[in-house]
């Protein structure tokens, strides 16, 4: 069975369960570092490994412009060139394309654009991406989405989601016809920006599909807190229970664990890792900022009740040096940390659902985790 829920807790839609790919298993709720272009920042594979990472999400838009096809074939896939045996989630690219709008032209068969590399023009419809991601072997690959912007009107916000599911269809179909021979498993992802009749409409054609999984699209964009709980809250109501669900995108702890209350299950986001290589380091009590005067000569642990390497050894004054001497290694540590910080809370998330104590454990994070600090 490609998705088994093994809990749901009693007392709200937390779940866990697991993911059976071709790479491994992967537990769920589940925090996935973000590897680009086939690199976690700052960390090697050995390390992601020795702190428990057991899926990244790698971007099939970067991979397809460098190092292309051709160079990720010869290497017999994303998995052998990467060095990494355990499995890969790639995003499609909509996001990407969203982000460099000046650079595309959109048409119902797909996006016209330039890239940013070195300006060349390509053409890439649902189907190409599809086969892109089939081709270099991620153990689950994105629909070819279109990602809308924030603030976006009732009425493009529909012509845009209406755009989005013609192209799951074509690229769900492609599927079909070419998964013979391939592990590869194709998630549809919901749009509709913040309106929830459009996450409606959108849930409800899509869910005819027969997509192995499901995601969240469209998040984290720009819109208020309020505004992405009651989306992620409609949209995780609308995805079928018993295929998995991923909130793209999203990875601040008071949106994940209110995400993880509503049923969903997979995550992924940049932040802990961008956020590292600025000086903010996760806590237990909140958001640190490493280049911060007071933390000059403060030799304790980036957080006490962190077991991570950078706890066990360094202190936040040697962090602060670190940073203000602009040395190579205050991004690696600070980067080791955040992503063991993510994985640990999910370690805490997974316990905690198995224990029927979720609302709980949320209880008790946030009465100490300083949001805005």
């Amino acid at each position: 069975m490609f998705f088994q829920i093994e809990h749901k807790d009693k007392n709200c839609n937390a779940r866990t369960g697991k993911i059976n790919l071709e790479h491994g298993v992967v537990e769920v709720p589940v925090f996935m570092p973000v590897g680009t272009q086939a690199s976690v920042k700052a960390l090697t594979q050995e390390e992601l490994e020795d702190i428990g990472t057991t899926i990244i999400l790698c971007n099939a838009y970067h991979l397809y412009l460098r190092p292309g096809l051709e160079t990720l074939s010869v290497a017999g896939g994303i998995h052998p060139f990467m060095s990494w045996e355990k499995p890969i989630l790639t995003d499609s690219g909509g996001f990407q394309l969203f982000s460099l709008a000046h650079l595309n032209k959109v048409t119902n068969e797909g996006v016209i654009f330039q890239s940013h590399i070195d300006g060349s023009r390509h053409h890439i419809t649902p189907e190409k991406m599809i086969q892109f991601q089939m081709d270099i072997g991620a153990d689950i690959i994105m629909s070819f989405d279109e990602c809308t912007p924030y603030p976006i009107s009732h009425k493009d916000a529909e012509k845009s989601m209406r755009r989005t599911i013609v192209w799951e269809r074509k690229g769900f179909d492609y599927w079909k016809e070419q998964k013979e021979g391939s592990y590869s498993q194709l998630f549809g992802i919901l749009q509709g920006s913040v309106y929830g009749d459009l996450r409606r409409k959108c849930a409800e054609e899509l869910c005819e599909i027969d997509f192995p999984g499901f995601a969240i699209g469209g998040v984290s964009v720009g819109e208020t807190d309020e505004e992405r709980h009651t989306i992620t809250e409609i949209s995780a109501n609308l995805l079928p229970e018993k295929k998995p669900r991923y909130l793209m995108g999203v990875g601040a702890p008071e949106d994940v664990l209110w995400a993880v209350r509503c049923g969903v299950d997979m995550f992924d986001c940049v932040m802990p890792t961008r956020n590292a290589r600025n000086g903010c380091l996760f806590t237990s009590h909140g958001k640190l900022n490493i280049r911060n005067a007071r933390f000059v000569r403060d030799f304790t642990p980036i957080d006490e009740e962190c077991d991570c390497p950078v706890c066990k050894r360094y202190t936040r004054a040697y962090l602060s040096h670190l940073y203000r001497a602009k040395e190579i290694l205050a991004f690696r540590l600070n980067t080791l940390h955040n992503v063991y910080f993510m994985l640990k809370l999910f370690e805490k998330v997974r316990q905690a659902i198995r224990e029927n104590r979720y609302l709980d454990f949320y209880n008790d994070f946030f009465s100490k985790y300083n949001i805005g600090n």
